[in-house]
């Protein structure tokens, strides 16, 4: 029975993280594949093969996001996305989501941007519990002038679902910056403390 277990044990290890990462990278695909639904029937791969191919939708994402990219980097490109702006800025609510939205996208891929570069310690919900938590900004806004405290902009993920948790204000001192990779950070949050890593150069 002892070497039975060892070697059900030795068999989950190479099968679970592998099925995992193969259900993840299914669902990932097969949603960017309902990006094939926006091409008129009779374009579609399936249509024009006679079978389907995954992946197909990832590819036309990227090449449609490559596409803008280029279009969008000259002079005349960026005169439309300004009259594309204007004209959602007459719409309230519309507007309020898509400004939101584009700040936080250029916060996040600016070369400069403070998003997600660090991996912070601080005590929640209460003083004496720990948990960990990723810088989001340093700004200086209405919070920090009416306040008188120089408060850090943190997200606290939760787990195993890092796509979900809370945005807190902590002053700068409550902060503990961590040495470990936003990538370690997150494989400790996702396997609730159980891959604790040692530390190192932050990604």
């Amino acid at each position: 029975m002892h070497h039975l277990r060892r070697y059900l044990i030795a068999g989950l290890l190479i099968w679970l993280p592998l099925g995992v990462t193969v259900l993840v990278v299914r669902l990932l695909v097969g949603t960017m594949d309902q990006t094939l639904l926006l091409l008129p029937e009779r374009f579609r791969p399936d249509a024009l093969l006679g079978f389907h191919i995954p992946g197909l939708g990832l590819l036309l994402a990227v090449l449609v996001v490559l596409t803008t990219g280029i279009l969008v980097a000259n002079l005349f490109g960026r005169r439309l996305v300004a009259l594309w702006e204007r004209l959602l800025a007459r719409i309230p609510l519309v507007r309020s989501i898509y400004m939101a939205v584009k700040q936080l996208a250029e916060t996040m891929f600016s070369g400069g941007g403070q998003s997600f570069r660090k991996v912070l310690l601080i005590e929640y919900p209460r003083k004496g519990l720990w948990t960990l938590a990723f810088q989001t900004g340093t700004g200086v806004g209405e919070a920090q002038r009416k306040t008188g405290r120089d408060v850090v902009n943190v997200y606290v993920p939760t787990t195993p679902n890092p796509t979900s948790g809370f945005f807190l204000m902590v002053p700068r001192e409550d902060v503990v910056e961590l040495d470990m990779s936003v990538d370690d950070g997150l494989k400790m949050i996702i396997s609730m403390g159980v891959v604790v890593p040692n530390g190192g150069t932050r990604g």
